[in-house]
């Protein structure tokens, strides 16, 4: 038995090949786990729980059917999905998580989050998360009509795709001394992240001790996954 993370899929309406071989790996390996823990940007866009789209009911009941198939779900926020909420949590089974986690999987602790936290280079886009993370204008834009919300939205992806076409690729990857610091405060020695779409498993030193970091690809033209397992932690990647 093992456990599985991914993360990255950004689930959209315009991606259907991503959708199928979602809902296929659901069906399939995902049976075989302990549980599924999904690592952020699950989803493109979320602008709220009561969007309506058939995409997102579609894939909370084949989350549910895992779920009541004996495997549990845990899910961490990513920085396209972090106003994914209770609503939709309880419509799919998972279990929501908060943006670090220790996890203790076959006697080995690991340490999972999305990942974009540990970018700190890129202050512009530190500043972005924190003002969008304050609970009073998630409140605010909660409570705007839908159509409202869906132009927001898309007026943000355009300007983040803006703002990243001018960022050199190091300023929008993790920061070697984040990384340290985040498994030195929890103590371990696997770090298992999303968020950078650079899958690798990089080994480092922390708690003066070997350390690695496994990074979960992102769903492109291909799945990517990381297996936990007795024997130890794999990276892998399938055909959709």
């Amino acid at each position: 038995m093992a456990t599985l993370f991914i993360a990255d899929l950004h689930l959209q309406t315009e991606e259907p090949a991503i959708t199928a071989g979602f809902l296929r790996f659901l069906a399939g390996e995902a049976r075989q786990a302990d549980a599924l823990y999904i690592l952020g940007d699950l989803f493109e866009a979320w602008i709220g729980d009561d969007d309506p789209n058939p995409l997102h009911q579609q894939i909370a009941s084949a989350i549910k059917s895992l779920v009541e198939s004996g495997v549990p779900c845990y899910f961490i926020h990513g920085n396209r999905d972090f106003l994914l909420g209770k609503r939709f949590a309880r419509q799919s089974g998972m279990q929501l998580l908060p943006e670090t986690q220790v996890l203790d999987l076959y006697n080995r602790k690991v340490l999972i989050m999305h990942g974009d936290t540990l970018c700190t280079d890129d202050a512009g886009y530190q500043a972005f998360r924190k003002k969008v993370h304050t609970p009073w204008i998630q409140t605010l834009f909660l409570a705007l009509p839908l159509f409202i919300r869906r132009r927001v939205a898309a007026k943000m992806r355009a300007g983040s795709k803006a703002a990243n076409s001018s960022k050199s690729q190091a300023i929008m990857d993790v920061n070697p001394q984040a990384v340290i610091d985040a498994m030195e405060k929890y103590r371990v020695q696997w770090l298992i992240h999303g968020h950078t779409h650079r899958p690798a498993v990089h080994e480092l030193t922390a708690n003066n001790a070997p350390a690695y970091r496994a990074v979960l690809g992102a769903w492109h033209s291909e799945g990517s996954m990381v297996r936990v397992s007795e024997t130890g932690v794999e990276l892998r990647f399938f055909p959709f």
